[in-house]
């Protein structure tokens, strides 16, 4: 028995080396695997830099404040209201940190929305409640159902694995065009750094290019009915020539 728990472990470990997934108490990111996850990331890191330096420094301005304007040591408080550098400074420097914000967040939102030249499509359609992946360039179309608990295989993630995952070329520029015939969701991988609404009667679009191969995983991320906990979506990223293979493997 012990054997056995140590093989699923080891199964378990080995299936979590090649791509990252959700673990216990995280509270930052998964690794990056997309140019556009690496640009969120660099944008994250910006960001808590400059919240942590406008942090310190209205904490130190607010103890100087307190410690230097205190009814003991300012008895006699000036009559000032008024003071032209200081206003000039406070209303300066945040529209400063405004712009060394918004140049790379827009640079981000552009770069991430859209590719002119993709490699591949693919076509997601999210329904009541699992996925329908089209790759219409290859004339390929089926379903992606979550695997319930008591058909799991040793190393399988409970409520992310799939039946069907989508597998996709290592290095490709994928364009992903998202609807629904439904209801509405939301198609997202976490280390893709996408996010799409899929909605009714309209066709959204992102991409993304994965750098290394492994299987990534996702979810549902808009509340669609009983069973929107249960749409999970798996992303298998192989070589061209296992792309290929499984190509024809579909087209059968």
């Amino acid at each position: 028995m012990n054997i056995l728990k140590m093989m699923v472990w080891m199964a378990t470990f080995v299936g979590m080396a090649v791509a990252d997934v959700p673990k216990p108490w995280e509270i930052g990111f998964q690794s990056p695997a997309t140019p556009t996850m690496d640009g969120i990331t660099e944008m994250h890191d910006l960001l808590l830099i400059i919240i942590i330096g406008v942090g310190i420094f209205v904490t130190l301005l607010l103890g100087y404040t307190l410690w230097r304007y205190n009814e003991k040591r300012n008895p006699n408080p000036s009559n000032v209201s008024h003071h032209t550098f200081i206003e000039i400074v406070w209303t300066l420097v945040p529209v400063l940190i405004l712009v060394v914000i918004g140049i790379p967040s827009l640079k981000l939102l552009f770069f991430s929305d859209r590719i002119e030249n993709a490699d591949l499509t693919v076509k997601v359609i999210g329904r009541q409640w699992y996925w329908t992946y089209e790759l219409p360039d290859h004339k390929v179309e089926f379903d992606s159902r979550l695997i319930e608990d008591a058909d799991l295989k040793p190393g399988q993630l409970r409520l992310l694995d799939v039946d069907n995952p989508v597998v996709v070329p290592v290095g490709k520029a994928v364009r992903l065009l998202v609807t629904s015939d439904n209801v509405l969701h939301s198609f997202a991988v976490p280390s893709f750094g996408i996010k799409k609404d899929a909605v009714p009667g309209r066709l959204n679009e992102t991409w993304f290019k994965v750098h290394k191969e492994g299987t990534y995983y996702g979810q549902c991320s808009e509340l669609c009915g009983v069973k929107h906990g249960f749409m999970p979506i798996a992303v298998k990223v192989v070589s061209q020539d296992e792309f290929d293979a499984w190509v024809k493997t579909k087209q059968n």
